[in-house]
Formats: C-alpha cells, sequence, structure tokens
C-alpha cells in the first residue's frame, strides 16, 4: 500500500490494518488476499467517512488467481481496480504521462480493450523514476527522495533515488 496525504493518518490507518490483518492471519492461518485487504480498506476508510483518515492510497497486490492487481482509493473508501495509478499532489502530471506511455485506450471504447501494456521489471522501474524525476520538477509538493519497492519471485527489493537537490 501507497499512501499520500496528511502522514499522522497514514501511519494510524497502516497501524490499523497491520492489526486487522494480524487478527485475520490468527483465525485464518494465511495471508489475506490482496482483493480481501482492498475490500477491508475500502470498509476502515468509510467507517472514518464522517472524520476521514486524510489519507489517499494506491494498493497493489496479486489476486487469487496470481495476476496483479492495483486498486486506487479516495479519501472516504470509494475504489476501483485498475491497471496502474497515481495519488498525491503530483498524480496530477503523472497519470497523462503513465496514460501516454501505458497506451492506455480510452474506457469509453468499445468492446473494452487491455488497459496496460505489459513491461518488464527494469522498464516499469526506469518508468517510474522518469515520472516521479518530471513531477519532482514540477510539483513543489512532491519529495525529495523516491522509494521503489520491487515484488517479485525473488522477494522484496527497495531502491532509493533522489529526486531534488535543492
Amino acid at each position: 500500500m501507497a499512501s499520500s496525504g496528511f502522514q499522522a493518518d497514514v501511519k494510524a490507518l497502516q497501524k490499523h490494518l497491520a492489526a486487522r490483518h494480524l487478527i485475520y492471519q490468527h483465525q485464518h492461518n494465511k495471508q489475506m488476499s490482496c482483493p480481501a485487504m482492498a475490500q477491508l480498506l475500502s470498509n476502515t476508510l468509510y467507517y472514518k467517512r464522517f472524520f476521514p483518515y486524510y489519507s489517499f492510497n494506491v494498493l497493489g497486490g496479486l489476486d487469487n488467481e496470481g495476476k496483479g492487481c492495483v486498486f486506487t482509493y479516495d479519501a472516504v473508501g470509494s475504489y476501483e481496480k485498475v491497471g496502474y495509478s497515481s495519488q498525491g499532489s503530483g498524480s496530477t502530471l503523472i497519470m497523462p504521462f503513465l496514460d501516454n506511455q501505458l497506451k492506455s485506450p480510452s474506457p469509453l471504447l468499445l468492446p473494452a480493450q487491455d488497459a496496460v501494456t505489459p513491461l518488464a521489471e527494469a522498464e516499469a522501474i526506469d518508468l517510474v523514476k522518469t515520472v516521479f524525476a518530471s513531477a519532482s520538477e514540477r510539483d513543489i509538493y512532491t519529495g525529495d527522495k523516491l522509494e521503489i519497492v520491487v515484488i517479485n519471485a525473488d522477494g522484496i527489493r527497495r531502491e532509493y533515488m533522489d529526486l531534488r537537490k535543492d
């Protein structure tokens, strides 16, 4: 899960979800699937809708068939399964760039077409670095450092990139 917004609310939300996931693990002796976590996150955000977590989230993982899935949220729990997403102040700059690079067809086209151009791991990492470098040059609220978490069959790997030096 990647989150933007008020960091105290983000930390509180992550702590709550971690506790709920731990309870799930103890009750079911297995990890929660990504679609189940997506629903849990939606319910949690909706439950707090009158005094919401100021948090905008993107959740990614594997579905029950082993295919990748990405969910994007607003602050009150509305969510959608998408091919890719971005949240935060730089998302207005990042999303058009991703749409262009990933050749996403219009959702209005019928019949529906596949929404994402498949990328190799190295290509995806380079694309993420490029879009954040571009966004950080034009959006003062985009941070100074990028953390990319790569999850694959070999495990979890983190890459870091400095965005601004000013």
